[in-house]
């Protein structure tokens, strides 16, 4: 019986080598590599085509920001660190321009939009006109959204220290009004911003005159009118 299942196994043997099918032998360790080394080229291709994928994706995004298309990185939006940015204001007169316009940040948005530039300009006692205001936010506006950041928001600061704005500006106005002091030594122009400072607190003192004054002439006139009641109600008694 062992002899004619060994002749079967030669006889077949020989049927698949004489039709050239025959199978190579299963060799343990060689059908992984030869899957992977079969697989490589298609892993590679697609890895390649991610990468052109990404490329392509970049030079559109660029083509479009070169056409006026699409929304370019917002400086704005970047993390920034206002003590190395701008050095030549000390802790404490960033944290006070931080506290202003947290102040005026009706939205908690981390922006000055304009209507909150009016109400802002409205409480420093210098309201502006839509164009006024629009122009105001156009001179600081880097990333072009129409609203103020609050790095945009110390540029303002930076250049009133600097001598850089008109005098008859609304940011002029605006750094002159506020009750940041930004003359420090060393800082080019600081001069002429703080005599700018100077002649707004004697307007601010001239009105704060005029309140005062008003108050007394009320305080006059209740008086007047007590003493003619007390008058009157004396006059009335004696024809009792």
């Amino acid at each position: 019986m062992a002899t004619d299942e060994l002749a079967s196994k030669l006889n077949r043997r020989l049927q698949m080598e004489d039709e050239g099918g025959a199978e190579a032998p299963e060799q343990p360790g060689l059908n992984g590599a030869a899957a992977a080394a079969a697989g490589a080229p298609d892993e590679a291709a697609e890895a390649l085509g991610s990468a052109d994928g990404e490329l392509s994706a970049k030079l559109l995004r660029r083509a479009d920001l070169n056409q006026g298309i699409g929304e370019p990185q917002s400086p704005s939006r970047r993390v920034f660190n206002p003590y190395t940015e701008f050095k030549e204001f000390s802790r404490k007169q960033i944290k006070d321009m931080e506290k202003m316009f947290k102040q005026y940040d009706a939205g908690r948005d981390g922006f000055i939009d304009l209507m909150e530039l009016k109400l802002m300009m409205e409480k420093l006692g210098a309201p502006q006109t839509h164009l006024g205001l629009k122009n105001m936010i156009k001179e600081v506006d880097e990333d072009f959204d129409s609203k103020l950041s609050f790095r945009e928001f110390l540029l303002i600061f930076r250049k009133a220290a600097a001598g850089e704005l008109q005098e008859d500006s609304g940011l002029h106005v605006l750094a002159r009004l506020s009750e940041i002091d930004v003359s420090t030594e060393g800082v080019k122009g600081a001069k002429s911003f703080f005599e700018a400072k100077v002649q707004a607190i004697n307007v601010s003192s001239r009105f704060e005159e005029e309140i005062k004054a008003e108050q007394e002439e009320r305080k006059k006139q209740a008086e007047e009118m007590k003493q003619r009641k007390a008058a009157f109600k004396e006059l009335q008694s004696t024809f009792k």
